[in-house]
């Protein structure tokens, strides 16, 4: 697989499979691109180009100590497109990872892109304020990181359950479990603020492309009306489409229909 290196040195690693029009597959935290197992192959049978890479800080890249904000990842995101030279290309994030399609979109356009997707996404503003009545409150933040920092493993363990639902196996818990403790503590704690606190309503503005928004009414993690539906309603002529009780790690517990709808919605 091939390792991109990034305007700041850090080496990112990508899978790069199949052939066709390229998708950009974006991860969550605190994964890894091999999350997006189910979809990767689905993907790349039906004919795209799949691209997925580990974020800074986690899984098989780089674990530099800087650059855990959305204007760097996403600049990151850029260093990918340019090196494998990827153009009408699908940029889809999941999670935390929708805050990297909307902030390489701001910064960088979309003339190398025919659409984008948000799943399960963090977008556009998770932080309870004045004016986002429906955020989360900082606490439960200030919660995620005490508890890392005093038991990193033992966090994670506790967090995949609420993650799922009680839609997944033992063995897909571990899996999740595992990917997680490939990641850096520092770029585990600093991408909680990163997805926390970034603001990220002046991005959609900038969408200009057909875009996808998949959400979960039951997301214990990143609920729907903080997100999903306020994406929708913000980006332009979005497609939007919420999964009835679909916890936050849908690609997972419903692969099948995330599948079915990406590959509509990409050949649309």
């Amino acid at each position: 697989m091939p390792i991109v290196q990034t305007t700041d040195k850090t080496e990112l690693y990508v899978k790069d499979w199949g052939e066709g029009r390229p998708v950009v597959l974006i991860h969550g935290w605190p994964l890894n691109a091999d999350s997006w197992e189910y979809q990767s192959l689905a993907l790349t049978e039906a004919g795209f180009r799949v691209i997925s890479y580990d974020r800074r800080g986690f899984g098989r890249s780089g674990q530099p100590f800087k650059g855990y904000d959305y204007d760097t990842m996403a600049d990151d995101l850029a260093s990918v497109m340019d090196a494998l030279d990827l153009r009408d290309a699908t940029i889809c994030g999941f999670s935390m990872g929708g805050g990297e399609v909307a902030r390489y979109i701001a910064r960088h356009g979309t003339a190398k892109l025919r659409q984008a997707v948000l799943i399960s996404s963090i977008v556009p503003f998770m932080k309870k304020t004045d004016d986002n009545q429906n955020g989360v409150p900082e606490d439960v933040f200030t919660q995620m990181k005490d508890g890392i920092r005093k038991d990193r493993p033992g966090f994670m363990k506790d967090f995949f359950p609420g993650f799922y639902g009680k839609d997944v196996s033992d063995s897909i818990l571990h899996w999740t479990w595992s990917m997680a403790m490939m990641a850096s503590p520092k770029a585990t704690l600093d991408c909680i603020d990163a997805f926390g606190h970034t603001d990220l309503r002046p991005s959609l503005e900038k969408f200009d492309i057909p875009t996808l928004v998949i959400h979960g009414t039951g997301d214990e993690i990143v609920p729907i009306d903080t997100a999903g539906r306020a994406a929708a309603k913000a980006i332009k002529g979005a497609t939007f489409k919420e999964y009835d009780g679909a916890p936050h790690g849908l690609l997972a517990t419903h692969a099948e229909q995330v599948n079915r709808d990406l590959i509509d919605f990409l050949k649309g």
